[in-house]
Parts: C-alpha cells; sequence; structure tokens
C-alpha cells in the first residue's frame, strides 16, 4: 500500500504561505494543518477536539492534551504533547475566532457545526492539491512528524509513545528513510 508523502519543511511553509494568502478560514485551517504536523495528530483526533480537551480554566493552551478512548483509534486514551509553535497556532485560532465557545468542539465547519473526520480529511487533501504537492493526504502530516522526529536522532521508542504505536514495528513503518537521516547516521560514527 502507497504511504502519505512526506511533507519537507519547504512545502510545509508553502501549504502555510498558501492558507494564509488565500484562506477566509487561515487560522482555524493552519492549526488544524499544524497538529498533525507538529504534535502527530490523526484527522479523526483533530476533528473530535473539544475546545476543554485543549484549553484549561485559565484559558491557557495545555501543554498535555488527554484524548479519551472515543476519540482515539484503537480505543485506547493517549496524551499529545503540544509543542510552542503548536500553541501558538491554537492561541492564534481562538482569538481569531470567539464563536468556539459555542459549540464546544475547537475546530467547526463554516455552517457552525462539528468537522468530522472525512471532512476534515478532504480539507488537508484539497489544501495539499491546491500547492500542487503530490501524493500528500491528510495522513502526511502525521508521517512527517514521526520521519522529523527520527531524523532529529529521537528514539523510535520515544516516538512510538508519542504516536500511540503499540508496536515499534509500526512505528518503523512511518520513518522514511531519507538522505538527512542517513547523514546524521554516519556523523554519529
Amino acid at each position: 500500500m502507497k504511504q502519505a508523502k512526506v511533507l519537507t519543511q519547504k512545502e510545509l511553509k508553502k501549504v502555510l504561505d498558501y492558507i494564509d494568502a488565500f484562506d477566509r478560514h487561515a487560522e482555524r485551517n493552519r492549526a488544524m494543518l499544524l497538529l498533525t504536523h507538529l504534535c502527530g495528530c490523526r484527522v479523526s483526533e483533530v476533528a473530535s477536539l473539544k475546545l476543554s480537551d485543549v484549553v484549561n480554566d485559565k484559558d491557557e493552551v495545555n501543554d498535555i492534551i488527554f484524548l479519551s478512548a472515543e476519540q482515539t483509534k484503537g480505543s485506547d486514551s493517549r496524551r499529545v504533547f503540544v509543542n510552542t509553535k503548536a500553541k501558538s497556532a491554537i492561541k492564534r485560532y481562538l482569538q481569531s475566532n470567539t464563536s468556539v465557545n459555542n459549540s464546544g468542539y475547537l475546530f467547526t465547519t463554516q455552517k457552525s457545526k462539528r468537522f468530522d473526520a472525512n471532512t476534515l480529511q478532504q480539507l488537508l487533501k484539497r489544501l495539499y492539491a491546491r500547492c500542487s504537492i503530490v501524493g500528500a493526504t491528510s495522513h502526511s502530516g502525521r508521517r512527517s512528524f514521526i520521519t522529523k522526529l527520527a531524523t532529529s536522532g529521537v528514539s523510535v521508542r520515544v516516538i512510538a509513545e508519542l504516536a500511540s504505536h503499540k508496536s515499534i514495528q509500526t512505528t518503523q513503518r512511518y520513518i522514511e528513510i531519507n538522505d538527512d537521516l542517513c547523514s546524521n547516521a554516519v556523523e554519529l560514527i
């Protein structure tokens, strides 16, 4: 089975620049895309996020998002670690959209309905296509997240934990072997 394309930093920037320049829902779409690329979230997880999952009582974006078994694949709860860039994107989105509090869900469509996984999947695929990134799908963010961690020298065991994979073999299938990974490896000698 053909895997989703792993995006380079340049390709991700191209998509983000497109969103910022041409998308009327720029902050929302940027935040959803970055949750897949920077946190390794699955599209179904992003679609299921509630405001209360992401924002605490002090109106701060949580460092860790706790997803219930109903929100994840495999019916196991999981933790999603939120880095500074993802937090910034979420904050920008929340500041730009005051109607978020009304629905309870973090991300809503232009008709104020909650996103379902299929709708979000189609949206991300359309954004990649508009930027002429061939082979990119809604799963590209998650694969890019895992490959970027591997390229940065993060242990496969840690990556498996962050991706919520029960098996390291599953995680290894996500990692795209690229020149950076090989160059970093030989520099260790």
